[in-house]
């Protein structure tokens, strides 16, 4: 009898030692899979960033080794052929649109997306061509043509 008590005691002090150790294990599991987490937050995060970085163009860039605008100031007898490309295109839906339009209408119009990253890039260029005389940015924020 005494020789079964002594076996279940020395069985029951495995189990307790291995329900310590994979404790541990499930605890340091559980940390890992909290790091992971948290790098694939950031790692989303920065190529949300990456992603808005692609879509928008320079304010300036480089010819012959001297830095250029790409988006001119406007000059009386200039047209919208002076702009670049992707410029020219929310210059087009600008002055297409009978009323003033909100950055959103314009990132429809060109199929963009309207999350805020994208939007946020768009006014950007919106406001550059306000900037440089291409655009008027009323005080509501909309954006008509310039006459």
């Amino acid at each position: 009898m005494n020789d079964v008590l002594e076996r279940i005691t020395a069985r029951l002090a495995e189990l307790d030692a291995a329900e310590e150790r994979l404790a541990k294990e499930l605890e340091a599991v559980r940390a890992e899979r909290e790091e992971l987490a948290c790098a694939e937050r950031v790692l989303v995060r920065l190529n949300a960033q990456a992603e808005a970085d692609e879509t928008s163009v320079p304010a300036a860039g480089q010819v012959a080794g001297r830095a250029v605008l790409l988006v001119p100031h406007r000059d009386k007898g200039m047209d919208e052929k002076a702009l670049p490309e992707e410029y020219r295109k929310v210059f087009d839906i600008v002055r297409s649109a009978n009323d003033p339009v909100m950055t959103q209408d314009v990132c429809r119009l060109l199929g963009i997306s309207a999350e805020p990253r994208f939007r946020e890039a768009m006014r950007s260029r919106l406001n550059r061509l306000a900037e440089r005389g291409w655009l008027h940015k009323t005080p509501t924020g909309r954006f008509i043509t310039v006459l």
